[in-house]
């Protein structure tokens, strides 16, 4: 790795990642590096559904990663805390997005209600920002919200703060706190199709 300029940003799918990157890849003019095509190219699998993960061996990813990966490059998707390590990146974005907004664009997707739960479920708890934390530290990491933001202004926040050299210690995103009744968990983690059915 040593000589490369990463940039990675990562979230929980359906947080932004896909209409981000390629925006910030070319405001800073760099090669953009997607995690999922990636891996599919490498496992050589096509994906029968839209929410079907790609079943990847980190360690494998990881090689085939550092063999082909741009000097200065844009490496964007949630499986970067598994892939790459401290050291590796110099910047690393983290995208958040409201789980009851998260919600409604799975389902938009046509994501099964499993894949939905597990996926809002992850954002309420912030499983990918915990991974991120744990892989890269503290020091590289940003959050940005995509709830209400386009996908430009987004990409112009992130680029705006690797071009200056910002760092973040927090205070972190935490969904939970907004979720403190029962009545609030159940309209988030309940099957939308289902309660639409019951009320018809």
């Amino acid at each position: 790795m040593r000589g490369r300029d990463v940039l990675g940003v990562t979230g929980t799918p359906g947080t932004g990642k896909k209409s981000i990157s390629p925006t910030l890849s070319s405001i800073l003019r760099r090669d953009l590096v997607d995690l999922n095509s990636f891996a599919t190219e490498v496992v050589e699998r096509p994906r029968a559904r839209p929410e079907e993960e790609v079943t990847v061996d980190p360690k494998s990813l990881r090689r085939e990663l550092l063999k082909r990966m741009p000097e200065r490059c844009v490496v964007s998707g949630h499986l970067l805390p598994d892939v790459l390590r401290r050291g590796e990146v110099g910047f690393v974005a983290v995208l958040r997005c409201e789980p009851l907004v998260l919600k409604g664009r799975l389902e938009g997707r046509g994501y099964s209600h499993t894949k939905v739960l597990e996926n809002v479920e992850g954002e309420l708890i912030g499983v990918v920002l915990d991974a991120a934390l744990r892989a890269f530290g503290h020091e590289t990491l940003h959050e940005y919200d995509t709830t209400k933001a386009t996908p430009e202004r987004v990409a112009k926040a992130i680029a705006r703060d690797y071009k200056a050299g910002s760092r973040s210690d927090g205070p972190w995103t935490d969904w939970t706190l907004a979720y403190d009744s029962s009545s609030k968990l159940r309209l988030l983690l309940s099957d939308s199709e289902k309660n639409v059915a019951a009320s018809t």
